[in-house]
């Protein structure tokens, strides 16, 4: 079979490091096999250095990215619980569906999309919620929110609150420091700027969170407690509860020594740089940049489609001409926003450059 190859420079996925690539290949493990079990440790411990947690619990889940958002609330959601979501966004939308779904009251404090969270919005919104939840990088409209702010001011007013983040597009792409933030829950996804294919959920929760989860969660498959005895062991060793995706975490650990050895900081600032020279050549065209100022995403750009122009056949011709994929917008701007991603292995001049060349060629014709 024929599968083409694509410049993924949409929202997600993004083409992987050819590290994780070579780390899919290896030869296969078994989920309890011991050589395994240290990659995993490995694999967990580096992402904590990468979240910049020391969070015993940090692993990856096997799912995507909306397992983590499941996994989250299912362990700390009770009936009735009060749970204060910041929405400027799609996936601020999703958290809401997830917590009520677990029978949560859902106070909803809206934004408009494209702009940041207000943390004294959301102070506001209730005095004492069990959990306050946000989108940390909203890949929906490509705008950043200061978790930090928003986690010391609600240190500072209670102990009580739990405060969860949606990291799926930020881990990777952008510093990050969870325990100086004071963010209890956060997950990601693998396949933006972690650049490992789709199909893991970085996860961590902290000894507050643990103390306070749900003993037995209404979704057996993501019950931490159970997945803990997994990852982390007891007294009889690690207990069996499903069968890990062992080439996916070695690709992510592959992924994770990649990131490591180019150092962090330089990692981000290589996202930093082609989110700039993206932004600057969009402009250069003549066209609106989506997210506010100040707060945009280097890993992703979101974009005004110009009036007049087919928003669908643009897409359509990048991928048939030149096999690059940009993303449309979703919601009320699926189609007046697209959405072009420089993540992971695609953070680079060369990617900014070559998307920029298509879409002007396209556009003039």
């Amino acid at each position: 079979m024929s599968v083409s190859e694509r410049t993924l420079l949409g929202p997600g996925p993004s083409n992987p490091y050819p590290e994780a690539t070579l780390g899919l290949a290896a030869p296969l493990l078994g989920h309890l096999d011991p050589e395994f079990i240290t990659l995993l440790e490995r694999t967990c411990e580096r992402l904590r250095s990468l979240w910049g947690t020391e969070n015993p619990l940090t692993l990856p889940l096997s799912g995507t990215g909306s397992l983590g958002m499941e996994t989250a609330f299912a362990n700390t959601v009770r009936s009735g619980d009060v749970v204060v979501v910041a929405v400027n966004g799609l996936f601020g939308e999703r958290m809401c569906e997830v917590a009520g779904r677990y029978g949560a009251e859902v106070v909803r404090v809206d934004h408009e999309w494209g702009r940041p969270v207000d943390v004294q919005r959301v102070l506001d919104a209730h005095p004492a919620p069990k959990l306050v939840a946000a989108v940390h990088a909203e890949t929906s409209t490509g705008v950043v929110s200061d978790i930090g702010a928003l986690g010391r001011a609600l240190r500072e007013r209670s102990d009580d609150t739990l405060l969860l983040a949606d990291c799926v597009t930020s881990l990777g792409g952008m510093p990050m420091a969870l325990d100086e933030w004071r963010v209890d829950i956060a997950y990601s996804g693998t396949q933006k700027c972690l650049g490992v294919a789709p199909g893991l959920a970085p996860f961590t929760f902290s000894e507050r969170a643990w103390e306070r989860r749900v003993q037995a969660p209404p979704v057996w498959y993501v019950d931490l407690g159970l997945l803990g005895a997994y990852v982390r062991g007891g007294p009889g060793g690690r207990a069996y509860h499903h069968t890990a995706p062992t080439a996916m975490v070695a690709s992510l650990d592959a992924a994770l020594a990649r990131i490591e050895e180019e150092g962090v900081d330089s990692v981000s600032a290589r996202h930093e740089a082609a989110g700039a020279r993206l932004r600057e050549g969009l402009q250069e065209m003549g066209l609106e940049l989506f997210a506010a100022e100040g707060h945009r995403l280097s890993q992703l750009t979101s974009v005004r489609v110009p009036d007049g122009v087919d928003s669908g056949k643009v897409r359509e011709r990048l991928l048939r001409d030149y096999g690059l994929e940009i993303g449309a917008g979703v919601g009320p701007h699926a189609a007046t926003v697209w959405r072009i991603g420089l993540m992971g292995h695609n953070a680079r001049l060369d990617r900014a450059e070559l998307v920029l060349s298509a879409l002007r060629r396209v556009l003039e014709r």
